[in-house]
């Protein structure tokens, strides 16, 4: 009797290892689904990050235009002063980044060419980020804000057209695909113009100065 009792007691111990086995194979998959839990979650934190870096690059973008546009409308009898004469078809000159401030031309006053002289390169100087640095860097505005004045002096009133232009986080679509008159920038961003962003204003101001 006495040999089937231990025979008894040493038979909970032999289902020991089996259980052991167990519990380490789910702490494996749990410690796998938990690691795959937490790669999704960094993705999405990365994908958050960018997507706040747009909008807030859209937000100055829209800042900066309507800044050019409320600069212009002030100085309407020197309006031409502000057309940079950008190229439909390389997007250049521009102000802003790897760029000089643009000069007025023979419009209006002394007065008032000293004044557009004044709001161009203060504008050309909020696109090169100069309000901020970091050590040497400008590091205002954008990333690689642009901007661009033209002019179709052919309509009456003149139509001018205001556009900043900067680069994205991750590509998009070519702004050209979506109005053709998006050339602002054009090139500066890389082979890949999905990665161009661009905000643009047409305001219609009458020739004061005919």
């Amino acid at each position: 009797m006495a040999k089937h009792g231990s025979r008894g007691l040493a038979r909970p111990g032999a289902a020991r290892p089996a259980q052991r086995g167990s519990s380490m194979l789910e702490i494996l998959v749990s410690i796998f689904i938990m690691t795959l839990g937490l790669l999704g979650m960094a993705a999405l934190q990365v994908r958050a990050q960018q997507a706040e870096l747009e909008s807030y690059q859209r937000a100055q973008g829209m800042i900066l235009v309507n800044d050019m546009v409320d600069r212009i409308n002030a100085n309407r009898k020197a309006a031409g002063c502000y057309n940079f004469t950008t190229n439909t078809s390389t997007g250049a000159p521009y102000a802003g980044t790897g760029a000089s401030a643009p000069a007025c031309g023979p419009y209006g006053t002394t007065e008032t060419r000293a004044r557009a002289n004044t709001d161009m390169q203060e504008w050309h100087d909020t696109l090169s980020g100069a309000a901020e640095q970091l050590g040497s860097n400008q590091v205002g505005a954008m990333i690689g804000a642009r901007g661009c004045v033209s002019a179709d002096t052919t309509a009456s009133p003149n139509v001018y057209r205001v556009s900043v232009a900067w680069q994205g986080m991750v590509k998009s679509r070519d702004p050209e695909l979506i109005d053709a008159a998006y050339t602002c920038g054009k090139g500066q961003y890389g082979s890949d113009e999905s990665l161009r962003r661009i905000i643009s204003v047409t305001i219609p101001i009458a020739c004061l100065s005919c």
